[in-house]
């Protein structure tokens, strides 16, 4: 295949999660506006199929926003994408309603997004890895109005080269393990749970361990205690115990669309009082039924005079080592605190995740993207990283603009209105463009005549 014979879309989306699935489904709707609205778009996603946390579907766990904070309902009430949509496809919208409850089980949900993929499947290119963003050869950024991406089969079977004049980049936040702690076959972290712990026979599980303070450790802690009657589960936690997310009325203002703006547009004060007074809405916190629930087993631990669940506090992680099918675990009370060693069957790491960083794409694109003091990239409101001014092309973000967007850049409860904005963003400057073309050669054609 020659130069001239790539492959040509206006947007590409890198990576296929629930951001860039709302993304296309916003490009999607807005064709029928006119034919001024349709782009064309390819999404390329590196695993194999549609799959959204797996590995966090246990039994029961519900979704900690409304299902009303879909894909689309923000943005679109009347939308055929929305969940409401797909109960009734699914025959069950009378009985969700009887439920009576807005958080709709994780695995429900999941269904849902497959269900919306399933629609859009046509655009998206599964098994697909970018493995790099350049400017066409013999071009500079001014010169040039597409990007390059090289992208790499998962399977083995080659690899292709597309360009695109805009790239909406929704990569997912990276697994974060405590320091010095290495992923193995005995040691997992939350995000490949499920996976690890159905690969183990349950009876060599006598003695597991969940490191975290947040909403999947409590989780993990509560489904290992309940699926293995014969083993001690401890939980192992920074704080002084599970602290309760504050999911309250006024809280979760936090997470309207409008805070967006208040955030951007806010000063350094105000954006670090949204932090200091609201980070108990997401991070490191868990549900209050999830916290009781624990406090409940480990109650009736004490009543019958076990001692099958422990909850060591102040606690974390210097070290671990393996020994034959054991794990050692050296844990530190307190900063100061003597640190002792136990042996586990199993350490799972439900310690979060790292902020998505694009800059190992972009290359040598990088130096085209405007950083601002503390070097992290200027994003416009739209989600556009800032460039120089002769860049022509637009690189957006799902991910990684907490600094700039605040809590909800890379979280479902704002998912429908930001990926409407960036669709509205790129359909515009396309428009845009093609009109500033269209005035050119009528005036070129002008002279002419």
């Amino acid at each position: 295949m020659s130069d001239r014979e790539h492959e040509i879309y206006d947007v590409v989306g890198i990576g296929f999660g629930p951001s860039n699935l709302s993304l296309a489904v916003a490009l999607e709707e807005a064709r029928a506006n006119g034919p001024e609205h349709e782009v064309s778009a390819l999404f390329l996603e590196r695993q194999s199929s549609f799959g959204w946390h797996r590995n966090m579907l246990l039994p029961s766990a519900t979704m900690q926003i409304s299902f009303l904070k879909d894909l689309v309902t923000f943005r679109n009430p009347t939308s055929s994408f929305s969940f409401i949509a797909f109960l009734h496809a699914s025959g069950r919208l009378p009985q969700f309603v009887n439920n009576q409850d807005f958080f709709p089980t994780r695995e429900e949900f999941h269904q849902y997004l497959e269900w919306a993929q399933a629609r859009v499947a046509d655009r998206v290119a599964y098994g697909s890895e970018v493995t790099s963003i350049q400017l066409p050869p013999g071009t500079d950024a001014e010169g040039s109005d597409r990007l390059r991406l090289h992208v790499a089969d998962t399977a083995g079977r080659g690899s292709r080269v597309v360009e695109a004049r805009n790239v909406v980049i929704s990569t997912g936040l990276v697994p974060d393990m405590p320091l010095g702690t290495e992923r193995d076959e005995r040691v997992w972290h939350s995000s490949e749970f499920l996976e690890k712990y159905r690969r183990m026979n349950p009876a060599d599980l006598r003695r597991v361990a969940v490191v975290g303070a947040g909403q999947s450790a409590a989780e993990i802690t509560r489904f290992l205690y309940d699926e293995l009657p014969h083993a001690q589960v401890c939980a192992v936690i920074p704080s002084y115990g599970y602290s309760v997310a504050d999911d309250t009325p006024f809280a979760n203002q936090i997470f309207d669309p409008g805070a967006v703006d208040d955030y951007y547009f806010g000063t350094d004060q105000t954006r670090e009082a949204f932090w200091r007074y609201h980070r108990n809405t997401n991070y490191s916190v868990v549900d209050d039924e999830v916290i009781r629930a624990l406090y409940r087993r480990s109650y009736d631990d004490e009543v019958r005079g076990v001692r099958r669940l422990q909850f060591l506090n102040l606690t974390r992680v210097t070290g671990v080592k393996r020994l034959g099918a054991e794990t050692r675990v050296s844990l530190q009370v307190g900063p100061d605190g003597e640190v002792r060693d136990l042996d586990f069957d199993a350490l799972v790491c439900a310690t979060g995740y790292r902020t998505m960083q694009p800059t190992g794409l972009l290359g040598d694109l990088d130096r085209h993207c405007l950083r601002d003091e503390a070097h992290r990239y200027r994003v416009e409101r739209d989600y556009r990283v800032s460039t120089d001014p002769e860049m022509r092309c637009g690189i957006y973000l799902q991910g990684g603009t907490e600094h700039t967007h605040g809590l909800t850049s890379s979280l479902l409860s704002n998912i429908a209105v930001r990926s409407g904005e960036i669709a509205a963003s790129i359909v515009g400057r396309l428009a845009a463009g093609r009109d500033a073309e269209h005035a050119i050669l009528a005036e070129v054609g002008g002279d002419l005549r």
